[in-house]
């Protein structure tokens, strides 16, 4: 599966278990571990652990096995790694808090550098 097709099909998975402010973000030009950072929030820890637990799912059935799943204790952050696509599945106090939009967004550094 290409990756644009892989983004398309996590996407659409994410959407399936009403996960809530789905952003992808291409990373391509500021890291070579990923192409895609996918962040995405659930609405309590069972929320984030269902939409982890389908996305898995999902991949499976199309033959495609994460590279490795975190998560803490709590499901507050569950991360999916997908190789081209790296999944973190949070609840929104804990995505406020690290603000890996910020942190990863290309435009944002651009902004910051000029």
């Amino acid at each position: 599966m290409h990756t644009n097709e892989l983004l398309n099909a996590v996407l659409s998975d994410l959407s399936d278990l009403k996960a809530v402010n789905i952003i992808p973000l291409d990373v391509r030009q500021i890291t070579s571990i990923t192409d895609y950072m996918v962040i995405a929030s659930g609405n309590s820890s069972r929320h984030v652990r269902a939409i982890a637990d389908n996305l898995i799912h999902k991949m499976k059935e199309r033959f495609i096995q994460p590279f490795s799943i975190e998560g803490d204790t709590d499901d507050e952050w569950v991360l999916v790694d997908l190789g081209d696509i790296v999944v973190h599945i949070m609840q929104p106090r804990t995505r406020d808090y690290y603000n890996l939009e910020k942190l990863w967004n290309t435009n944002q550094q651009l902004k910051a550098s000029a």
